[in-house]
């Protein structure tokens, strides 16, 4: 069974906003007294974060389809409704968000750094929120906004000091368990190591992480043997490590060629060629494997590389090796950029901005895009003609009307706001009417400007004591 994945898609929804309320307060002797509708609840939100007891990406592997929930709707009473909770998804740490095309939406390094998914929807106003003084009982509410869908790649590359490479049964897996507390599986056929394993190396006053990265094999970076799976979690690493095997018991093989070859592959995966490095000659316990180190060691430090003879299993020269190793780790350390502070940049729209686009498509279709008039179609209830006349209004006063009549629209053209897949496309009309208009001014009841006639008739009573009060001179 499948224990380590660190590759996944995963597919997120965000949670709807709940939908505004439209009500009146209602009592008794107060039949009318005024829009009381609440707001919805803001759809809860997808977002990622970094967990340091999280290693794997094996929960999204079995379930990749998560959902937050939604913001409840408002009621009446002026009762907002509630926000939906939003949704945490513990990720390991080093874990890099792409979009289905591969472009990096986020990497995910040091624990409770996180990242929004997906966004939830907001939740639409009721009519108390939408009443004024020209508009003083609306009867609608803006509906809520659903929540985004996404679909995002999961990859994890591991966050480590060191990386072991080398061919399959190098001794890498019994090389990290002696150096640190690591516990992988080690056996002697060729890739018992399935994924990475990391271990905490102390050198001195040094602690390090070291990664020991399934065997390589020629063809690596191209996606033969577990090489291309696995290449990415040496991406990381400041130090990289080669475990040469010297008692190998293939006659068309040497620590020269081995290390030949990885370099190779290290070169075609793209950069990992340019960072320090350092030569194992592992199993030096073998009569056979210390007489090919002695042999071989010259030629590899004439290229430049410290070179180390060792054993694994009878534990010889580990410490030299694991403080060489710990004094390229402080250096790559020291030459790192120190960590800024985050600034905050602020990118003011330009005065001229209007916020949205009007182009003209085919013959009698002209097609807005922004922000603000997609989202104000997207909390339309058009079942509501008093809220669609408000809509109207919105989009006169933004200058979309203007626009239009810019671009050449004349009474009857197609209007689509939009993208092409999800638009409201209605015919267009110069300051277009909704049929709200037996409320007078769009959103007024004339029921609140006329007499009541229990009001009138106390003012005519009033009148008459006032008058029979009165006593001429």
């Amino acid at each position: 069974m499948t224990t380590f994945v660190d590759r996944v898609e995963l597919h997120v929804a965000a949670g709807n906003g709940g939908h505004g309320c439209a009500s009146v307060h209602r009592e008794k002797f107060k039949p009318l007294g005024g829009p009381d509708g609440g707001n919805g609840g803001r759809g809860g939100d997808v977002i990622l974060t970094v967990d340091q007891s999280v290693t794997t990406l094996l929960d999204y592997h079995h379930s990749p389809h998560r959902k937050a929930t939604n913001g409840k709707p408002g009621e009446g009473g002026n009762r907002s409704g509630k926000d939906g909770q939003d949704l945490v998804l513990p990720v390991p740490d080093g874990t890099v968000v792409l979009d289905k095309a591969g472009n990096v939406l986020a990497d995910l390094v040091g624990h409770g750094t996180s990242y929004v998914a997906a966004q939830g929807g907001r939740g639409g106003l009721g009519n108390a929120a939408l009443a004024s003084a020209r508009r003083k009982a609306p009867g609608f509410a803006l509906l809520g906004e659903p929540g985004d869908l996404q679909d995002v790649v999961l990859e994890l590359k591991t966050v480590a000091d060191v990386a072991l490479v080398g061919y399959p049964s190098a001794g890498k897996s019994s090389l990290i368990s002696v150096l640190s507390a690591a516990k992988p599986k080690i056996a002697d056929y060729p890739f018992t190591t399935l994924v990475p394993n990391l271990g905490v190396v102390t050198a001195g006053s040094t602690v390090y992480t070291i990664a020991d990265v399934p065997g390589l094999i020629p063809g690596a970076s191209q996606g033969k043997g577990l090489g291309l799976e696995f290449l990415r979690h040496v991406e990381r690493c400041s130090v990289l490590v080669h475990v040469l095997d010297t008692a190998t018991l293939e006659s068309d093989r040497d620590p020269v060629s081995d290390l030949d070859v990885i370099e190779e592959e290290l070169k075609q995966y793209g950069g990992l060629d340019r960072r320090p490095r350092i030569v194992v000659l592992n199993k030096i316990d073998v009569p056979d494997g210390k007489d090919l180190a002695e042999m071989v060691r010259p030629d590899l430090e004439a290229r430049g590389y410290r070179v180390f003879e060792v054993s694994a299993v009878a534990h010889l020269g580990l410490r030299e090796l694991s403080f060489a190793v710990a004094d390229l780790v402080a250096k790559a350390r020291a030459a790192k950029p120190k960590e800024e502070a985050t600034r905050i940049v602020i990118r003011p729209k330009a005065v001229d901005d209007t916020g949205f686009t009007v182009t003209r498509e085919d013959e009698g279709l002209f097609r807005v895009r922004g922000e603000k008039p997609e989202r104000w179609v997207r909390q339309t209830d058009f079942n509501n003609d008093e809220a669609v006349g408000y809509l109207a209004d919105r989009l006169n006063r933004l200058g979309v009307e203007e626009e239009l009549m810019k671009a050449g629209a004349r009474a009857g053209d197609g209007v689509a706001i939009g993208p092409e897949d999800n638009a409201v496309v209605f015919d267009w009309e110069p300051s277009m009417t909704a049929g709200a208009e037996m409320l007078g001014r769009r959103g007024e009841d004339h029921r609140f400007e006329a007499p009541r006639p229990a009001a009138q008739r106390r003012r005519d009573r009033e009148a008459e004591r006032e008058f029979d009060d009165f006593e001429p001179f």
